[in-house]
């Protein structure tokens, strides 16, 4: 969803397009975090949705509940998939390691399952990014896969990637290196794809002054 490190000259989700709603069968603590923000954020808050794929679930969750969504995203495909799902939102292509001032200023920015596209040295510094976007309320909730590589290669759809993990107290730790404070980690086990699931940690926490 974030970049093309693996096939120079186009982003890998591209190939993979609307493949990816499908490997993912158990969405709930994902939409728990959306449901979270939208008791939390006021009305018309702004939220960044830093890698949206396709725009479902959260997205879409976010906007119909009236919170103002801008998306960014690498792929193009995929973004023409959220467009067409969720009207209301705004959508850039844009690549996660290249978050400016041009994208404004927002209350909250979500993160799920983008930042493993990532390698370790890099992630960091989109953390810094995101918080220097933050105002208000300065809320962020981020998911990744549970685990403990760098950069490790997988087959996804038949695309080869290269995937990032933390343990848990590990992505704490660096969120909070990156100037947040963690409010929330908890794991989770989801289903994925038929007869496979995963475990995964979802975080969330507010930007320090």
């Amino acid at each position: 969803m974030t970049t093309g490190q693996d096939t120079p000259g186009q982003c890998p989700f591209d190939l993979i397009g609307e493949r990816y709603e499908q490997s993912f069968q158990d969405r709930a603590a994902q939409v728990a975090e959306g449901d979270w923000l939208i008791g939390t954020l006021p009305a018309g808050a702004r939220v960044l949705d830093v890698g949206c794929g396709s725009g479902v679930p959260t997205a879409r969750q976010l906007s119909d509940a009236g919170l103002t969504v801008v998306g960014i995203d690498e792929s193009a495909t995929m973004l023409r998939l959220a467009g067409s799902r969720v009207p209301a939102a705004t959508f850039v292509r844009q690549d996660v390691r290249a978050l400016g001032p041009e994208l404004g200023e927002f209350d909250a920015a979500v993160s799920f399952f983008a930042l493993l596209m990532l390698g370790r040295k890099e992630i960091p510094a989109v953390l810094r990014a995101i918080r220097a976007r933050l105002r208000g309320p300065r809320l962020l909730s981020l998911a990744m896969v549970l685990g403990d590589f760098d950069l490790a290669p997988i087959s996804f759809f038949d695309v080869p990637l290269h995937v990032t993990a933390y343990p848990a107290d590990q992505l704490a730790a660096v969120v909070s290196d990156a100037g947040f404070e963690v409010t929330g980690l908890r794991q989770v086990r989801a289903k994925v794809a038929p007869g496979r699931t995963e475990s995964q940690v979802y975080l969330r926490a507010v930007a320090t002054d």
